[in-house]
């Protein structure tokens, strides 16, 4: 994730480096979070008016439009916010060269409260200048019919047996909200670009037939608390082991693993017992995203008694460039190494039959084989990569915004500041930091970013 004035591999100036830490150290703990989300087109209200999703730090306000006529253009890097209404299609352009792998993702807001049905979806496709659709995915809500956020991605990717999309030029990106019966009002979006460089030599074109898919057992020791964030920016660092949150119904919940080449990300869940009676169908939704907010896999939805209930992902590939070959979507969708995203969402229902109260969640993490080299990137690797920096961000529970704080603090200690000046302002960036994580957890006597679908009625 870039801070705005890191766009496009620019170095910060010190001078804006130094006035972030200063933004940093006056804000009052309550605010330190609407510090980040309060950019253009966040709206000054900050979590409480998106919904609680925690939209992208420096995220930018853009407005698809109908036709390709006049789509304004994505840049790689940037994260955009727009909306959409039921059975809209927004367009937006690209300027794509012949060498690298592009990529586009759209995360989709429902308003809370609201209603969604099964066929509701989310769709995004990547397009030549004749409407060929060089990639897709379409996000749908399925049986667990309740708002929550979703999330599809389409990509561009350069293979030397295919003779299309792989031209420079102009191409069109098309997000769409579909559905039998569309609901009413907008969905926020938040859409992303990247661009994934090509290899120095040619790699293998077919993913491997055979890899180890036997799941691990379980973890040793006591699990560890960890608040889970509100959005994928937002979403907290595990490593492995077990991890105990609490979630109310209503809630979507964000975790972030580091996933290398060569690695498999093993994961599970559980939701606690509870007092009362009744009945809930698809109660408990689990779904794992690739570093690009594609959906790798789902866990098969939970329905809760009041009974404890644990589902699992099932097993992954390890995570390999030729992946994208295969037209499984455990592959295809583990062709990168990264972060990788777990979203776990509570059914509102759930506070109908058996009370609005937070509910117990543990989260089970594993992640199999050694780190390995990259496949052999011809340019920096971007997003798609894990370093030492992301390992200590997950061993530490830092969201994305946090561990950028942390390396904007770092680059005004190395320009040279003086040491009283970088003293003061690195005690302030890291007072509000240890507080906004306090709010995370849990403590007494603050208010933080209201997450998915804060506790109101339904």
């Amino acid at each position: 994730m870039r801070r705005r004035g890191a766009r496009a591999g620019r170095p910060v100036p010190v001078a804006s480096a130094a006035l972030a830490a200063v933004c940093l150290a006056v804000a009052l703990p309550g605010q330190a979070w609407a510090v980040r989300a309060g950019a253009p087109g966040t709206g000054a209200a900050g979590a409480e008016a998106d919904g609680g999703y925690a939209f992208a730090d420096g995220i930018e306000r853009i407005h698809g439009t109908a036709t390709t006529g006049g789509a304004p253009t994505l840049t790689r890097g940037r994260t955009y916010k727009d909306e959409i209404g039921g059975g809209a299609k927004l367009v937006y352009r690209l300027d794509l060269d012949a060498r690298t792998n592009a990529y586009v993702s759209a995360v989709a807001v429902p308003e809370p409260g609201g209603k969604v049905g099964t066929f509701d979806s989310l769709k995004v496709s990547l397009q030549d200048r004749n409407g060929y659709d060089c990639g897709s995915n379409e996000s749908r809500f399925g049986s667990a019919e309740f708002p929550r956020p979703i999330a599809a991605y389409a990509h561009r990717t350069m293979n030397r047996d295919s003779s299309s999309c792989q031209d420079a030029g102009r191409y069109y990106v098309v997000v769409e909200r579909r559905g039998k019966d569309p609901a009413p009002g907008t969905w926020d979006l938040e859409i992303r670009h990247e661009l994934e460089p090509r290899l120095r030599t040619e790699g293998p074109t077919a993913a491997p037939e055979n890899w180890p898919s036997a799941s691990p057992p379980t973890s040793a020791g006591e699990p560890r608390e960890r608040a889970g964030g509100a959005g994928f920016a937002d979403a907290t660092g595990l490593t492995e082991g077990e991890w105990t949150d609490r979630i109310e119904p209503g809630q979507s919940l964000f975790y972030r693993v580091p996933v290398d080449w060569g690695q498999q990300l093993f994961a599970g869940v559980d939701l606690a017992s509870s007092s009362g009676g009744g009945f809930v169908i698809s109660a408990l939704d689990v779904t794992l995203f690739n570093p690009m907010q594609g959906v790798v896999t789902s866990a098969n939805p939970v329905s809760y008694d009041g009974k404890q209930k644990s589902t699992d992902l099932e097993p992954l590939p390890p995570v390999k460039y030729e992946n994208r070959f295969d037209p499984d979507a455990r592959f295809t969708n583990t062709r990168f190494a990264g972060w990788y995203y777990l979203r776990v969402s509570l059914s509102p229902k759930v506070a109908e039959e058996f009370g609005r109260k937070p509910y117990g969640l543990t989260l089970r993490i594993d992640v199999e084989g050694a780190p390995g080299a990259d496949p052999g990137y011809a340019g920096p690797p971007g997003v798609f990569d894990v370093t030492e920096a992301d390992r200590d961000a997950a061993a530490d529970g830092r969201s994305g915004a946090e561990a950028a704080a942390d390396g904007t603090m770092k680059l005004v200690a190395a320009a040279g500041i003086g040491t009283g000046t970088v003293l003061v302002l690195g005690l302030g960036a890291w007072t509000v930091l240890a507080r906004r994580r306090a709010t995370r957890a849990g403590a007494p006597g603050e208010t933080g970013p209201t997450r998915y679908g804060p506790p109101a009625p339904w």
